[in-house]
Order: structure tokens, then C-alpha cells, then sequence
């Protein structure tokens, strides 16, 4: 599969061009052909509605490692979708900046990588992926990433209420709630029911600071404002600065991606806000570890006490496979009373596995502990127990229990 343009495009690009070169001559050709442009655009949505109808949480296009087809994860698994055919590398360079503004492509031709939001209409109803596009090999390659058009309840994602509770400004009016996991475990989904909670029972001010905008939450009992890193603000740790003078109650943090941004979500959660956001690690463990190691050592101690001192709920999570095939979510929840705030900022923090293993009463629970219950009910094989464990010699044991 190829665009009407290809071979005339490639005509206009100087052999000895390569990378952002290439990638610039095609933007002022797109900029210079209007129909082209679109058609461009119409070969993508076509795309990403075959993803769509597919049950794809995931599309990948462009550069060499693609070989030319169009890859989609489909419950777990990527794979070449074979139907689509293939595009050659000029195809795929049109079709990425082909959704760009003028502003965007400046920005990755400097940076050479950006995250954008992408949203177009499917019979009137609006659809929206989270795009990253790079470079790879020269060229440029791309991910898109489905955007569910539903919210999940707390009660879905098998969040017990005494946790919910203290997700909710109703109940707690401050403290951090962290939800961690890998790339692909869902945290946007969790963290989007927790906001959307909060938004039907509650009358307060919610500022999500995102990169990009993802699912957009319309004001119901809260007034939402969603700030786009990049394009309404220059850094999460900008947002969340500035939304401290936005008269908030919620300050959603997308990402903790650096020390800076994590320095200042203590520091606001330090000043009476409830703050929530999102971290790249598999455990509440590891969350703690990671957090306190981004700092130097002479500034360790001061941040494990404020981080006793803040932190509320820790929820860690997995999409794991089930036996139809499909994925569920497995998970391991801290919700810190004062034997975690003493095991923070006195180093013990691995005794906080003992206690989220007795804490049943108030809501916590092990990875090990939920994949157990997910094989019990006959959702999970005993396999996938294992290899989706943090601790599988303590996974073992809890199954030999059975």
C-alpha cells in the first residue's frame, strides 16, 4: 500500500538528504499540496480505525524497524497487521507529519522526538490516541496509543472503599496518591476514574497538568482544567507551580519524570493540596526506593520525611493475560498509616511488604496476594501467577497453599 504521491514526492528529495533533512523538505511539500496533506491524514484515520475495531491498545508505523507494515498490540501481543500491506519509509514520514502543526514539527526537528494528542471524529463521535513520534535509523517512526472513550468506575478497577475513600477529596482533603506501573499497565485508566470520582462527587477546582491531553474530563461538580506541557505550559514542574496560584484542590500531575518535578509534587502535596500522578516503577516499594534515590545523598533524609509525611496511597498495577485471552488488572495497594510513615523515614522499607500482606483491613494488598485471587477465580493460569510476580519465591508459596 502506498500514497498516490510516493513516487513524486521522492522525486523532490535530494538523494545525499537524510533524517531531519528529509523529514523538513517533506513538511514544505505537505505544506505546498494541501490535498496531499489530507490524504495523508485519511490513511492514518483509516489506520487507527482498523485499531479501534481490532481492540488495539496500541499502533506502530514508520522507520526501518517496522519493515514497511503496520504493527498493532492487540490484548498483549504486537504483531504485523498484514491486511494494511506495506509503506515505503516516505510514506510513513508524509503520514507522521502530515498531523503536525507547524510548531510541533519545529519542535521535533529540534528535539527529535515529541508526544502529541490526536482526535478526529468516527460517525460523530470523537476518538482520541496519544502520539509519540521519533526518530529511528533516520526516519521517522511513530506510536499511537488508544485513548479509552469510557471511564472506568473505582469499583471496576477492584479498588477496595476504604482506598477509594482516601482517594477522594470528600474524605482525605490532602495527601499524594501515586499509581505506578510499566508502560501499557493502564495507570492513565486508573488515574482517569480516580479524577472522574472525584469530579461527580465533589464541588473544587481539579488542574491536570498532562503531556499531551489524553482523556479530556468535562466539568461536572468540579470545575477541570487539563494544561498541555508544551503548549499551555513548558514543564509539569511549571504546572504544578503555577496551578498553586489557580486556587486548586487537585493538582493531577501526569508524570513524575525527573527530581525537579518530583521535588516540587512533595512540595505542593506538602502545602495542604491532594495531588495525584503517575510513576514508572513496578511495586509500592520500588516507587519508594525510586523517589528518594533521585535525590543526592545529603538531600535523602529531608526527602523520606516529607515523603512520610504526604503520601497517602500507593497503588502499583499490571495488565496481565487472561485464560480467553483478553487482560485484566492485577495490582498491590499501599494505603500509609503510621507503621509505614516510621518504616519511610527510619530506612526499613522493606518491612512495608509485611504490612500491605496483614493490611487486608485496610484495603492493601501484594501483587502476589491479587494474582493469587485472580487464580482462584479462574481468570489467570497458575503460569501467569508466576511470571507476572515481583516476589515469585513468595508467589510459589502462596500457590503451594491452595
Amino acid at each position: 500500500m502506498r500514497l498516490s504521491f510516493s513516487e513524486a514526492l521522492s522525486r523532490e528529495i535530494p538523494n545525499t538528504y537524510q533524517g531531519v533533512e528529509r523529514c523538513e523538505i517533506i513538511s514544505q511539500w505537505l505544506t505546498h499540496h494541501d490535498e496531499r496533506q489530507h490524504e495523508c491524514q485519511d490513511v492514518l484515520k483509516y489506520i487507527l480505525k482498523k485499531a479501534r475495531d481490532l481492540g488495539a491498545s496500541d499502533v506502530d508505523l514508520g522507520a526501518p524497524g517496522c519493515e514497511g507494515k503496520i504493527w498493532m498490540r492487540i490484548y498483549g501481543s504486537k504483531n504485523p497487521v498484514e491486511d494494511l500491506g506495506e509503506f515505503s519509509l516516505v510514506d510513513t514520514n508524509a503520514i507522521i507529519i502530515s498531523w503536525l502543526s507547524p510548531t510541533q514539527r519545529q519542535r521535533l526537528f529540534m528535539q527529535k522526538s515529541l508526544d502529541f494528542p490526536l482526535a478526529f471524529q468516527i460517525e460523530g463521535k470523537e476518538v482520541r490516541f496519544r502520539g509519540t513520534t521519533f526518530f529511528d535509523r533516520n526516519s521517522l517512526g511513530a506510536n499511537f496509543r488508544s485513548i479509552s472513550d469510557t471511564l472506568l468506575e473505582i469499583e471496576d478497577l477492584r479498588i477496595p472503599e476504604v482506598v477509594a475513600n482516601r482517594m477522594n477529596l470528600r474524605y482525605e482533603k490532602t495527601g499524594l496518591v501515586l499509581i505506578t506501573g510499566i508502560t501499557g499497565s493502564g495507570k492513565s485508566t486508573t488515574l482517569n476514574a480516580v479524577i472522574d470520582m472525584n469530579n461527580r462527587q465533589n464541588c473544587a477546582h481539579i488542574v491536570s497538568i498532562d503531556s499531551p491531553i489524553e482523556y479530556v474530563h468535562h466539568s461536572k461538580k468540579c470545575l477541570v482544567r487539563h494544561r498541555e506541557v508544551g503548549v499551555d505550559v513548558l514543564s509539569f514542574e511549571h504546572g504544578a507551580i503555577e496551578a498553586l496560584r489557580q486556587d486548586p484542590d487537585i493538582i493531577v500531575v501526569g508524570e513524575m519524570r525527573d527530581p525537579q518535578t518530583i521535588a516540587t509534587v512533595l512540595e505542593i502535596t506538602d502545602s495542604g493540596h491532594k495531588a495525584f500522578t503517575t510513576l514508572h516503577t513496578s511495586s509500592a516499594i520500588d516507587s519508594i526506593h525510586r523517589i528518594v534515590a533521585e535525590f543526592p545523598p545529603d538531600s535523602q533524609e529531608r526527602v523520606r520525611n516529607r515523603l512520610a509525611d504526604v503520601l497517602t496511597v500507593c497503588m502499583s498495577q499490571k495488565l496481565v493475560p487472561t485464560i480467553d485471552g483478553k487482560l485484566t488488572l492485577a495490582k498491590e495497594i499501599l494505603s500509609v498509616d503510621q507503621s509505614v510513615q516510621a518504616a519511610i523515614r527510619n530506612k526499613n522499607i522493606g518491612e512495608i511488604y509485611q504490612m500491605m500482606m496483614e493490611g487486608k483491613r485496610s484495603g492493601m494488598c501484594t501483587m502476589e496476594q491479587d494474582l493469587k485471587l485472580l487464580y482462584q477465580k479462574g481468570m489467570i493460569s497458575q503460569q501467569t501467577a508466576l511470571n507476572f510476580a515481583n516476589n515469585k519465591k513468595r508467589m510459589q508459596q502462596l500457590l503451594t497453599m491452595l
